[in-house]
């Protein structure tokens, strides 16, 4: 390859990256595959997929390096490959979400205005003095492959009857999967209608990996 090859070789490097990731299915398999490893089995039911086209994703995918696979006894495992993905599939929601009327709408919503999200920068500086409690509303699964240090654990649907379990003189800073989630928002709202304080994490847990800020997980 010749000095004046390089740039088209790059291109082409980008397009078939490019190639690989225009398929939703793939896309939404990373994102699950992001909150920690999954089986093909339990990858195909999160994504409502097949088996064997969930497993025919995972192999472009997989030659493509986004991910990387182990066996464990007749189970196929998959994680996040080397490289930095986590950041790509977060510029990829941003510039989704830039003037897509859908989330236009979402911000003009008095109801998302509301649960005042939160930056990154905001919480950690929180949690520096201790002012907030965490709460990931995610189902208990995905908190214990990863999630942020110290979050108490109420998955959505078990909020309105564990209400007792959160103080009610701390501020709560709820957090999810990421823009495109909406369980911190919806959590946000039953809170505040039951007289909480309570805002949202902007960014989900993903993004807060991705920005290489520490995370815990249940012991194994």
């Amino acid at each position: 390859m010749t000095p004046d090859d390089a740039p088209s070789q790059l291109f082409a490097d980008l397009a078939e990256i490019a190639r690989t990731l225009g398929h939703a299915h793939r896309l939404v398999l990373l994102e699950h595959i992001a909150q920690g490893e999954r089986s093909v089995e339990r990858l195909a039911e999160l994504a409502s997929l097949s088996i064997a086209n969930t497993s025919q994703h995972l192999q472009h995918l997989r030659r493509a390096g986004f991910v990387v696979a182990r066996r464990d006894g007749k189970r196929v495992l998959y994680r996040l490959g080397n490289g930095p993905i986590e950041p790509l599939l977060a510029s990829l929601r941003a510039y989704a979400a830039h003037g897509r009327a859908e989330m236009r709408a979402l911000a003009a919503d008095p109801a998302a205005e509301g649960a005042d999200a939160m930056s990154r920068e905001e919480l950690l500086a929180c949690l520096g003095d201790n002012s907030v409690t965490l709460l990931d509303v995610r189902p208990t699964e995905e908190y214990a492959l990863g999630h942020l240090p110290g979050a108490l654990n109420i998955p959505l649907e078990e909020l309105a009857r564990r209400l007792a379990e959160l103080p009610r003189g701390h501020e709560i800073v709820a957090y999810c999967r990421g823009p495109y989630c909406v369980l911190s928002a919806t959590a946000a709202a039953l809170l505040r209608d039951q007289g909480f304080r309570v805002r949202r994490l902007a960014a989900g847990f993903p993004d807060w990996k991705a920005a290489g800020l520490a995370v815990e997980a249940a012991d194994r």
